[in-house]
């Protein structure tokens, strides 16, 4: 592409695309010290069949850009969104970052980046959002109280209950809890959240993907699912009562089932996802198979929202070697979400 980085820094124009038949996604570049950056700048490698809006500090993505000895163009908003360009929606830094060294006094720069391109979601600017790493702990030394995208996320929507789901490798494995320690994940699991949960999954998998009847696979909690009640009762006392009602419903879920056998391949035929109990039950094997092609999606936003699956990689910042296939594919998972979106009738 062109060496061509112009647009007035600033801008607030609406971020529409010049074909009404293509979508508009935002991408937003997390971290300004981490890999967001190099990786959103990496969409320039591909064409994608939607407009692609990168919000970001417009210097600070150009300086990045020259660090990595990239030539590309970065459009300005106000021109019109094509699907041959990488439009850059400026959001100020509050100070100057280096690739590599986080700064507790940019938390709010981030955060920013979020609010903008919610309200725009929500507004119709955007059709999707796609996340690039924050780093949770400079945020919240920064002085804003932050668990994870995905929490803030629902917070920020007012949607209450969201779940976390994560494709990659043929599997898509959804989370009963997200961040917690193990020791609080069994008081937090409860027949009425557990019930919410299922059913917020099972209306996606059909909104979001296009899954008309999906079959779901339900962890249990305990090692060997509880053997019966000897190594925990979850299983007896809150996993199977939510699963038999709702499969009473006409809900296609089976389960609980022990984790250690339920990834088998015999098993997983036939599934459209599986249902862990907490963050490191299911999330280690999709990551293993699938790691830096992996996405995650938040289920029961009012929007729609894919991000990496990976973290900040402060080590690679700025140094060309960081991977942006977990962020290509979630771009195309947005894209292919959106699309289904405005096929589906609400």
């Amino acid at each position: 592409m062109s060496a061509r980085l112009d647009g007035a820094a600033g801008a607030r124009s609406p971020a529409v695309s010049k074909s009404k038949s293509v979508p508009v996604i935002a991408v937003t570049s997390g971290e300004p010290a981490g890999i967001g950056p190099d990786i959103c700048l990496a969409l320039a490698r591909r064409k994608f069949p939607a407009g692609i809006v990168v919000l970001g500090d417009r210097e600070m993505l150009e300086s990045r850009a020259r660090q990595l000895g990239l030539s590309l163009r970065l459009s300005d908003p106000a021109a019109g969104v094509t699907p041959d360009s990488i439009t850059c929606l400026h959001v100020p830094l509050a100070f100057a970052c280096k690739a590599g060294s986080l700064d507790r006094r940019n938390a709010r720069y981030v955060i920013s980046l979020l609010d903008r391109a919610v309200a725009g979601c929500e507004a119709g600017e955007f059709a999707a959002l796609v996340t690039a790493p924050v780093h949770k702990g400079v945020i919240n030394d920064g002085g804003f109280p932050f668990v994870g995208h995905t929490e803030y996320l629902a917070e920020r929507t007012g949607s209450g209950q969201v779940v976390m789901m994560l494709v990659g490798g043929g599997l898509r494995v959804a989370l009963a809890t997200t961040h917690l320690a193990l020791k609080d994940v069994a008081q937090a699991l409860t027949r009425e959240g557990l019930e919410r949960t299922l059913r917020i999954l099972c209306v996606e998998l059909t909104r979001r993907f296009g899954i008309s009847s999906p079959r779901i696979l339900v962890a249990g909690l305990n090692p060997h699912g509880g053997e019966g009640g000897y190594f925990g009762t979850e299983e007896i006392e809150l996993i199977g009562p939510v699963v038999e009602k709702l499969r009473a419903e006409g809900l296609r879920l089976t389960g609980p089932l022990p984790a250690d056998t339920l990834f088998v391949p015999a098993r997983l035929e036939g599934a459209d996802c599986v249902l862990a109990m907490y963050h490191d039950q299911g999330l280690p094997v999709l990551k293993y198979a699938s790691f830096g092609k992996g996405i995650n999606v938040t289920l029961g936003l009012p929007i729609i929202r894919t991000s990496v699956d990976h973290g900040t990689a402060l080590e690679l910042a700025g140094t060309g070697r960081a991977d942006p296939e977990s962020l290509f594919a979630a771009v195309d998972a947005a894209i292919e979400m959106a699309q289904t979106a405005a096929r589906t009738p609400r």
